[in-house]
């Protein structure tokens, strides 16, 4: 029985994506944009199947993961995304043969995911100065390009009076913060550099919340993250900041409804944030070497 493999004939890297399974063999390729690929998912998982392979970036292995997550219905990835970064934590070749090698007869094992207001995400989600930042250097960066937009996105950040008035409760403890950015990613996370923001290989599981202490600190953390993600070299410095590993945590915001950036797109969310970790709801193949 070949394998379901969803493409979006739109992503930049239908064209690549397309051609390997061509050649590959053992596919059953069946195209499916963003609107449409939650729901053939669903109907791929109501027929029963085995193992099912989505291509493209970390966006599009969140909707997957949306789907399976909870299930026994096995998920392998054909990395296509800019950066990848649910596919190089688990070892996932980006080479596209490779990663179809991989797919057809590698073993699956389980992984963690996370939830925010039962919206699930792969990766990170922030809330306050990088939101802030990312928002804006979006809106200007066809007027003065990446650099350019990002030097005026922290300067902006810096500028901006951004303090958010946050009670976090994780289990019993309870505590107050007056914070400008609120980062919570999926198992334990490097706060230094080089690899800020990356999950840390072998680290402990759980979410990893932290908070920065200042504008001066988000500043420097938003436009550091945004480099790194983009897998740009950033400043060698340590930040200001206060975290910790947990299971689940609660933000209480003044605002009714908020932007929050999860696995990289900007979201608005009503408040408050309840976020949870799901240990091993998703199977994901994955290389045999690969810790579970």
């Amino acid at each position: 029985m070949n394998i379901p493999a969803f493409v979006n004939p739109d992503g930049g890297s239908a064209k690549r994506a397309l051609a390997a399974l061509e050649t590959s063999g053992g596919f059953d390729v069946r195209l499916a944009g963003p609107r449409e690929l939650p729901r053939q998912l669903e109907e791929a998982v109501a027929a029963g199947v085995p193992r099912l392979l989505v291509a493209g970036g970390d966006g599009t292995i969140e909707l997957a993961a949306a789907a399976l997550a909870g299930g026994p219905v096995e998920l392998a990835v054909l990395p296509g995304g800019t950066l990848n970064h649910f596919a190089r934590d688990h070892g996932i070749p980006t080479d596209p043969d490779e990663a179809l090698a991989l797919a057809r007869d590698g073993a699956a094992r389980t992984t963690d995911v996370g939830y925010v207001n039962d919206r699930l995400f792969i990766n990170t989600t922030s809330v306050g100065a990088y939101v802030h930042f990312v928002r804006t250097r979006d809106r200007i960066e066809r007027f003065c390009g990446y650099w350019g937009a990002s030097f005026l996105a922290g300067v902006r950040v810096l500028l901006t009076p951004w303090q958010i008035p946050v009670r976090l409760e994780a289990g019993k403890d309870v505590r107050l913060y007056t914070t400008p950015l609120v980062f919570v990613g999926v198992g334990e996370r490097n706060l230094g550099l080089p690899g800020l923001g990356q999950r840390v290989p072998g680290g402990a599981r759980g979410l990893h919340v932290v908070l920065l202490q200042g504008r001066r600190q988000a500043r420097r953390f938003a436009r550091a993250y945004g480099r790194a993600t983009r897998g740009l070299p950033v400043e060698a410095k340590s930040f200001g900041v206060d975290s910790a590993l947990v299971e689940s945590l609660r933000l209480d915001l003044r605002a009714g409804r908020i932007h929050i950036a999860a696995d990289g797109e900007i979201q608005s969310v009503t408040t408050p944030l309840e976020y949870r970790i799901a240990r091993d709801a998703l199977r994901v193949v994955v290389p045999a070497t690969r810790a579970p």
